[in-house]
């Protein structure tokens, strides 16, 4: 993949195709609606070239969930204020497990109070069924060097339908742009385990065991259990890749039989009867802050999370750890997951995508702000705010490498990402994924029943479906 870093700074003109040598934006006078809730057809397919931005004060809405890198992105939106001093980011959260309807009630009324959803990867297959998202295919193809993304990640954010490779196709039709690369790392501490980290799942389970043993009220592990959202479907996934099992055939469209198979089969059998037993009472329903604290409250030896929801762990008004920050990095280190089977890792991030249901002034407002995210310049500078980029260069530059202990971690378990399915039935895949997995980690239903009703429900859903 061409690594090549892209020069100079971007400028954008009215037209949104000019590229200068310093990073400013030349604004063009044009009127618009600035209610982002008002209902816009909007054409098949945005231009390659914009509308004219508008010099009116205008608020450019997103909608995510509440977590930290939401905070980040509206700070971030300042620096893009700098260059357009009549446009507000505003970044509107919502609890996660109401991030998915948040989005999609809004999308079926054909009525959007934000300007740009940020989307889990597998849900841009959903609105570009039902028609809700712009196809930035032509603006991307004229304004963004896509050379510049590992060709997973820039398919898992952006395009669909995607092949059965997981990369991006030079044909295909692109909806979204990176946002925030992600996935799964390994806490462990150090001080109590060593320095080195377990070279297996295996081993991070007996070491994980041992911690526990030699460290009287401490739990072993952390990690997602709950059935919201999807954090216990996340961790299944997680143990079924590593051990050598696959979500489905996309070929031949099959899941029961393939989830449910022996890999699968082993793979529920450890996450239940040798993980579980080592996480502490009652964390059945723990997600993102509940791990968080248990790492940070020196109450587990090993825990799991995505990197771009660590940064707390790292702040000494939150964490019994140390009184400053390097105290507390004596006590924990940050590493890629263990290998099995495979090695692999579950993507996480999300992408960047326009509603469909915006004035026109807005969606050029919203192609700027994408054209303008995605250079290097800005990249940096999100990395320096905790986000995690996606462009190969950025990832490699010392501003993000250096920007926390635990960056290149991702850089170095990009090459092992695996993704959910990508079709517009994964809302209720992803509830059925998740909740039977809960019911195995808390035990209302055993470990094989509940493996094998997933892959039933699921299949009965793809069947359905008819995709």
């Amino acid at each position: 993949m061409e690594e090549e870093q892209l020069k100079g700074r971007l400028a954008v003109s009215a037209s949104l195709t000019a590229v200068a040598a310093a990073l400013t934006f030349a604004a063009c006078g044009s009127s618009g609606d600035n209610a982002t809730s008002s209902s816009s057809k909007g054409s098949s397919s945005a231009p390659a070239k914009a509308p004219a931005l508008s010099t009116k004060p205008m608020t450019l809405t997103f909608l995510w969930f509440d977590w930290p890198p939401a905070h980040a992105l509206e700070e971030l939106g300042k620096e893009y204020t700098k260059l357009r001093p009549n446009v507000t980011v505003k970044v509107n959260t919502v609890p996660n497990p109401q991030w998915h309807d948040a989005i999609f009630t809004q999308f079926a009324a054909h009525k959007t109070n934000f300007d740009m959803p940020v989307l889990d990867s597998q849900n841009i297959g959903e609105a570009v069924q039902n028609g809700s998202i712009e196809d930035l295919t032509d603006f991307v193809k004229k304004n963004i060097d896509t050379t510049q993304y590992d060709p997973y990640l820039f398919a898992a954010y952006g395009q669909y339908p995607q092949n059965t490779t997981g990369k991006a196709e030079p044909d295909a039709k692109t909806y979204g742009l990176p946002l925030l690369g992600d996935a799964w790392m390994m806490i462990y501490r150090k001080d109590l385990m060593g320095d080195t980290p377990p070279a297996t799942w295996e081993d991070m389970i007996t070491a994980a065991k041992k911690c526990q043993q030699d460290n009287p009220g401490m739990s072993g592990l952390a990690f997602h259990q709950s059935g919201a959202g999807d954090a216990a479907a996340v961790t299944y996934n997680t143990v079924n890749a590593l051990y050598g099992g696959d979500l489905w055939d996309q070929k031949n469209r099959k899941i029961e039989g393939v989830l449910n198979n022996a890999a699968g089969q082993k793979a529920m059998n450890v996450l239940v009867n040798e993980m579980v037993p080592l996480t502490p009472k009652g964390s059945s329903n723990w997600f993102i802050d509940e791990v968080n604290a248990a790492i940070s409250q020196g109450k587990v030896c090993v825990g799991f999370q995505w990197i771009a929801a660590s940064g707390g762990l790292l702040d000494p008004k939150s964490s019994k750890l140390g009184k400053t920050k390097d105290e507390i990095l004596k006590k924990l280190a940050f590493a890629p997951l263990p290998k099995q089977v495979t090695d692999k890792v579950p993507l996480g991030g999300m992408g960047l995508h326009i509603s469909k249901y915006i004035p026109d002034d807005h969606k050029a407002e919203a192609m700027n702000f994408i054209k303008w995210f995605e250079t290097p310049q800005a990249q940096k500078k999100w990395a320096q705010l905790g986000g995690v980029p996606a462009r190969t260069d950025v990832l490699k530059s010392p501003e993000f490498l250096e920007a926390t202990p635990y960056n290149k971690v991702y850089t170095e378990e990009v090459p092992r990402l695996k993704d959910f399915w990508n079709l517009p039935e994964y809302a209720k895949l992803l509830n059925v994924h998740s909740t039977e997995t809960n019911a195995a980690i808390s035990g209302t239903e055993k470990p094989d029943a509940a493996l094998n009703k997933m892959a039933a429900d699921e299949q009965a859903i793809l069947d359905e479906s008819g995709h």
